[in-house]
């Protein structure tokens, strides 16, 4: 077995490496710092072993020596062992001291890189740390000189020309800019200074050497000092919803496609999953024997997409696949349900242009013919009434139950500054109510549709945003239309 060095970059999450993805997904043990993204960790198995060794609020870092002793402790258990740090692990994070103690005892070790903030946090704020006319060369130099063990000579640093790169320098920057200066670098010397880099809360503070000291610069920060700091590419921090924190309420399994998207736009977000899918109350018994008559059916009716995973998980259950839908027709609410069919290899016949019952309803051509009706055990009524006046009998069988999600104590206390949240069904309304509590309302509420609107009404809401096409990337278009750029959630 192997202890791997993986280096899990500046904060933004999809900038991990390939390799590193790879190792962490089949670890036995995490051994992590204080991550900056603690959604690294989700790539890990569910059954792997977590252990934090970093620095935390109320609670001091473990010495070095235990560190070392702990890998190697796990290496020699024979466990696949991830040690994973922010950034690279040869970058100002002791990595080299942790695998001199691995070779020395013996295990197997790999490094695998990560992408230094020094340069992605720069590139992130639309500063290269090198540019033609400007800077042929950069440094990074640390503002904390016990973390490599020797002093800094910053005047030598700044005889060296090209861009200064200073990380964790924010305590100590008045005298790394009188330093500096003393140097020879000019007090006009353009600064960059950059804080959460990479993440949605990412601020970009511009000024000069001179100046530096009298900014109002948080940790962490990474400073890029010279004449490349003038410039400005500006892209991460123009995104339209850059700066927004959003809460996104749908089931942990359902939640990533919306998730990705408002990452996309540079939105923040609280995942608060206060659904959960769980099994119907008679375990799947009528669903299974439903699916195993399916023939009988002129029409198979799916609701939503967790209806459409529950079925053809009973087909199978049942010795069954698609080949005993041959003949039936099939009906998709949206294109959500309608994708997750084809994914199941089947196409729907029917998709409304409007994504509500009613407009389902008002597709369908008129009876008589059987329907198979799998759906959440709490639904509304109006889809099956609906069909049996146009002639139809309808069978509507349990395919799941939605219950109350518990989220983390962390989520519930980053929702409480969310510029919105966000509902996509009736039960997210009336779960989100159950666990926020005292949480403040934020100050948008984004619904994906009428019905889930006058839930949210009816429970006292107001509703600042319906999507006019109720699916994900609707809710994700209104969004952008009613947040824009008005101005960023408070840190």
């Amino acid at each position: 077995m192997t202890v791997y060095l993986v280096g899990g970059g500046p904060g933004d999450p999809g900038l991990i490496t390939v390799r590193g993805a790879e190792v962490l997904a089949r670890a036995d043990v995490v051994v992590y710092d204080r991550l900056s993204v603690t959604s690294l960790l989700d790539l890990a198995p569910a059954r792997a072993e977590r252990i934090s060794v970093g620095k935390a609020p109320g609670r001091a870092s473990r010495p070095q020596a235990e560190i070392n002793a702990l890998l190697v402790e796990r290496g020699r258990a024979g466990q696949e062992v991830v040690r994973l740090k922010g950034g690279d692990p040869f970058v100002f994070a002791r990595g080299g001291e942790e695998v001199a103690a691995l070779r020395a005892a013996g295990v197997t070790f790999e490094i695998v890189p990560g992408i230094t903030s020094a340069v992605a946090v720069p590139a992130y704020a639309g500063v290269p740390v090198t540019h033609r006319g400007l800077a042929s060369s950069f440094t990074i130099v640390t503002g904390q000189e016990g973390e490599a063990g020797l002093p800094v000579d910053w005047e030598a640093v700044a005889r060296v020309g090209g861009t200064i790169a200073v990380l964790m320098g924010v305590a100590k920057r008045e005298e790394i800019a009188r330093r500096l200066m003393a140097g020879g670098l000019p007090a006009d010397t353009p600064v960059a200074a950059v804080t959460w880099g990479t993440r949605p809360e990412q601020r970009t503070v511009r000024t000069t050497l001179g100046g530096l000291a009298g900014e109002p610069i948080e940790s962490p920060a990474v400073m890029l000092v010279g004449a490349v700091a003038r410039l400005e590419l500006p892209w991460y921090e123009s995104r339209p919803l850059f700066g927004r924190r959003v809460i996104v309420t749908r089931a942990r399994e359902q939640a990533s496609g919306l998730v990705e998207r408002l990452h996309e736009l540079g939105a923040a977000t609280v995942e608060l999953p206060v659904i959960e899918i769980g099994e119907p109350d008679d375990g799947g018994v009528a669903l299974r024997e439903a699916a195993g008559r399916v023939g009988e059916y002129d029409w198979v009716v799916f609701t939503s997409a967790n209806a459409v995973v529950r079925f053809f998980a009973a087909l199978g259950a049942v010795g069954s696949d698609t080949r005993a839908l041959g003949g039936r027709r099939v009906a998709a609410i949206g294109p959500g349900t309608a994708d997750a069919l084809a994914t199941a290899g089947v196409r729907a016949d029917l998709v409304p242009e409007r994504f509500v019952a009613e407009a389902l309803l008002d597709a369908f051509p008129p009876g008589p013919g059987r329907v198979l009706l799998p759906r959440a055990a709490v639904a509304r009524d109006a889809l099956p009434a609906g069909l049996a006046g146009r002639g139809f009998t309808v069978d509507v069988v349990e395919a799941y139950r939605t219950i109350v999600g518990r989220p983390s104590s962390e989520a519930l206390a980053a929702a409480a500054t969310a510029s919105a949240v966000t509902f996509t069904s009736s039960s997210t309304v009336t779960n989100y109510l159950a666990v926020a509590g005292d949480l403040p309302v934020p100050p948008v509420v984004a619904c994906i549709g009428p019905i889930t609107a006058d839930t949210a009404r009816a429970a006292g809401l107001t509703v600042d945003v319906v999507a006019a096409e109720h699916t994900i990337d609707g809710l994700v278009t209104a969004l952008v239309e009613t947040l824009g750029r008005a101005g960023p959630t408070p840190p």
